[in-house]
């Protein structure tokens, strides 16, 4: 057990973890040169694209130090923070972390998130700063920025770049030096940390995990403590680039188990494996189910793609434990299925997804968050869809998800980030200079405000500048309406919102104003509203095409022309009666864009 070293990289997006993974793995001679290739732990297409990692990845390295071999694991995690809770498994499943900064981007606000996630539990930190070989780097300033953050020496501070492999030997060192090893009784009762899984369409769910006590062999009866079932391990092994079996595992491995799990729900991130034998007393501490924070309705483009869209996000859900969903159905759009996600960009990632492995043309309604609704029979009842909310007269109040945002930006944005801020219904909790010309701003704010169009906005008032981290605090009262939309009288559900009472007159007339332009015209006249209950709030009108039936009349009395006139009024009374409204799907992706 002194041998091996469990380990993980943190970092913000973009600043070179997976680069720096390649290398670890080419120093060690873990990939050949012929399997070689850029990011080869990101093995999605999406992701090589996007240079994110949506999926954390595992791999075992050997470290050759004065002739003794040395184990280490590499326990990779995703960026970004809607996947921070696997980021936070991972973390546990290790005992130490490199700490990757950017040379020319400096400390940013992911970086500052996942190190207080690691330092919760008590990693040891070896900073590294990457990229120092570019034009543009600064290498002393942010040097400055690690030491402030951490209180290190600067001696601890490795520079390196993770595209030439400079300094990639010092930072294996580091971890042999530095990163304790595991501590654990391999005689113990079996308890082992499940980090991640990942589905195999011929095996079934495998899951990785991190043996805490005790040793675990081939073919022993073993129970997942979460969900309380239990299966016989039919192959566990350590994880390369492929999977090697091994007849028996102890205290401080790190690898997989398949026992042939055909659904997701079984294996929860998190969960403590055990024998049934001899179980353990106690859980690794820390399992929670995770909550979904961001809704929003998934239907097919043709009505008889339904139970093809079922099967592909189903199968998109073994491979991605966080995704939930329920069946729907929309008056406009026909049946389809609420989805819930971690955050906007598992959203995107998750259509992206749908899009391109399984071909299913989506459309996908406005995203909103859950509310908890209390009625006058003090009742809560949970809303993900604004259809779901109870009638005016039983409902009491509503409260919706805050967040505390941490934005890290230039100090020349700082008043313009501000006033975004506030303008998103915001409250200032706390700034700190981190250096002259970086400022880190605290801001408490409603989760359903971020959820539309703030990050895009962000981006641009601080030129790309400013970085952006959040975390789920609570939930507060809130004083919102639902806010609807309706054509020829007719409401159409997939158009309604919650929304702050304030800013609903404003939004509806906007609404009003877009689903004017992109409403194709009939031969009849269409009227556009935006209500609140049963209060009109909004209108705008899409004028009928008319033919010009008194052309053929000239001179004559005017009787005439009024009889063909009223015969198509007539006319067009009764198609507007039969005549029903198609709203297109750029209607529906115009309201997101809505300013």
């Amino acid at each position: 057990m002194k041998n091996i070293r469990n380990f993980c990289i943190i970092a913000h997006i973009d600043h070179g973890k997976s680069t720096l993974a390649d290398r670890l793995l080419q120093f060690t001679h873990t990939i050949s040169e012929r399997d070689a290739k850029e990011q080869v732990l990101d093995s999605m297409d999406l992701e090589r694209e996007r240079g994110i990692t949506i999926k954390s990845h595992a791999i075992q390295m050997e470290y050759e130090h004065e002739g003794e071999i040395f184990i280490f694991n590499l326990i990779d995690t995703p960026g970004h923070v809607d996947f921070s809770y696997e980021v936070s498994r991972s973390i546990a499943a290790c005992e130490g972390a490199l700490l990757v900064v950017d040379a020319t981007q400096g400390i940013q606000a992911q970086t500052i998130s996942n190190l207080y996630l690691a330092l919760a539990h008590d990693l040891e930190i070896i900073p590294v700063m990457n990229k120092v070989d570019m034009d543009n780097a600064m290498p002393d300033e942010v040097e400055d920025q690690i030491v402030e953050l951490l209180g290190c020496k600067r001696e601890a501070i490795i520079r390196a770049s993770a595209k030439t492999g400079f300094g990639v030997d010092l930072i294996l060192e580091a971890i042999l030096e530095r990163v304790p090893a595991p501590k654990g009784d391999p005689n113990a009762p079996l308890q082992a940390l499940i980090f991640d899984s990942v589905f195999n369409n011929f095996r079934g769910i495998i899951a990785y995990f991190r043996i805490m006590q005790g040793t675990i062999n081939k073919g022993d009866f073993v129970k997942f403590i979460a969900t309380e079932k239990e299966y016989y391990a039919d192959e566990i092994g350590v994880l390369k680039l492929k999977q090697f079996p091994r007849k028996s595992m102890s205290a401080g491995d790190v690898g997989y188990i398949i026992s042939g799990i055909k659904t997701s729900s079984e294996v929860k991130v998190g969960d403590t494996i055990t024998h049934v034998a001899r179980p353990t007393t106690d859980m690794v501490a820390g399992f929670e189910h995770v909550k979904p924070m961001v809704f929003a309705g998934i239907y097919p483009v043709d009505a008889d793609d339904y139970e093809e869209l079922r099967a592909s996000i189903e199968k998109l859900q073994l491979n991605d434990a966080s995704l939930v969903f329920e069946p729907e159905s929309s008056m406009a759009l026909g049946f389809g299925f609420r989805c819930g996600f971690l955050g906007l960009l598992h959203m995107e990632i998750i259509q992206e997804r749908l899009d391109r492995e399984f071909n299913m043309d989506v459309i996908t309604t406005v995203p909103n968050v859950s509310f908890k609704a209390y009625t006058t029979a003090k009742e809560m009842i949970e809303v993900h869809n604004p259809s779901g909310l109870p009638e005016l007269n039983y409902l009491d109040y509503i409260e919706e998800p805050y967040i505390i945002a941490q934005i890290i930006s230039k100090s020349e944005y700082q008043g313009s980030i501000m006033t975004l801020c506030i303008e998103k219904r915001g409250v200032l909790k706390n700034q700190v200079y981190l250096t002259s010309d970086r400022v880190e701003i605290t801001f408490e704010m409603p989760l359903s405000e971020i959820i539309f169009d703030f990050y895009d906005k962000l981006k641009s008032l601080s030129r790309g500048y400013a970085s952006f981290d959040y975390h789920i605090e609570g939930w507060q009262r809130a004083n919102l309406v639902k806010l609807d939309v309706l054509l020829n009288g007719e409401s159409v559900d997939a158009l309604s919102m919650l929304i702050h009472r304030d800013n609903a007159y404003n939004f509806g007339r906007k609404m009003c104003e877009k689903l004017r332009e992109l409403i194709p015209r009939q031969q009849f006249d269409i009227a556009i509203q935006a209500a609140i209950g049963a209060k009109i709030i909004a209108r705008e009108t899409v004028k009928a095409l008319r033919k010009d039936v008194t052309a053929k009349c000239y001179g004559g009395d005017i009787s005439r022309k009024r009889k063909l006139l009223e015969k198509q009024k007539k006319g067009k009374k009764r198609m507007r009666q039969v005549g029903n409204v198609e709203v297109p799907q750029s209607a529906f992706l115009a309201i997101l864009k809505l300013d």
